[in-house]
């Protein structure tokens, strides 16, 4: 698979709670292959989601190194972290983020506004990205006209568009009936098979199982890191 997409020396991030510090995460050391299917569990203050948050460019370490595609993303500005954030990720939230005024196509769209396209470029994007996750004959549907699934098909044909090499998806199952969640977790493993780097973060072991590496967290450590075998079902359901 050649170098890792994601290499991270000791990272950490401390937050200062009034008088008090709080190691959120401490001493992070992983490396992650362009290309893996990977899930991040743990309780809730485990500090899996500050760890989603460094990866994802949101937010930046207090210790240790982050690289990113080859680059050292601990050290960019704040004007960098979004550029690496648009160019290279892309995000998918259980409550889907979509703007409930704008058509799927609008909200497809959103990311590409960014990177200075003109309109005609970002149309035709933004239906390829809408194509790729069954949703090409509701372009024009708002969220208020789609059912939960096909509201978080939009969200990833979001994370899509630009044809990231990262996709962080922050319990995008939590908000769906188990039916529709093994739906989208099918999807995911379509857009893994493209060769896309997908990293789930959950507290369901059974969403963790889609996944073919499972890091989990507790206390602000890394305290397991399991690679397991596929699920057969799972990622050959139809989506």
């Amino acid at each position: 698979m050649g170098a890792p997409i994601i290499e991270t020396r000791g990272l950490g991030r401390d937050y200062v709670v009034g008088a008090q510090v709080v190691h959120a995460l401490e001493g992070l050391t992983v490396s992650i292959d362009r290309g893996e299917f990977l899930a991040i569990m743990g309780p809730s203050g485990s500090g899996k989601s500050t760890c989603m948050q460094l990866l994802g460019c949101l937010d930046t370490p207090t210790a240790g190194a982050y690289l990113f595609d080859g680059e050292d993303v601990s050290l960019l500005d704040r004007d960098a972290l979004a550029e690496t954030r648009n160019r290279k990720i892309g995000f998918v939230f259980q409550s889907f983020n979509l703007l409930p005024r704008a058509s799927a196509l609008g909200n497809v769209e959103l990311p590409l506004m960014y990177g200075r396209r003109d309109r005609r470029t970002r149309k035709e994007m933004a239906e390829r990205a809408l194509e790729a996750v069954g949703l090409g004959a509701r372009i024009h549907h708002t969220p208020a006209q789609l059912s939960g699934g096909q509201m978080q098909r939009v969200a990833i044909a979001r994370a899509l568009v630009n044809d990231p090499l990262l996709i962080l998806a922050d319990e995008p199952t939590g908000a769906l009936d188990s039916a529709t969640g093994q739906e989208i977790l099918a999807l995911f493993h379509r857009l893994n098979g493209r060769g896309i780097t997908i990293i789930l973060v959950t507290h369901d072991a059974e969403v963790a199982r889609a996944a073919r590496r499972v890091l989990r967290f507790r206390d602000g450590h890394l305290v397991g890191d399991e690679r397991i075998a596929p699920v057969a079902d799972t990622a050959g359901a139809s989506a």
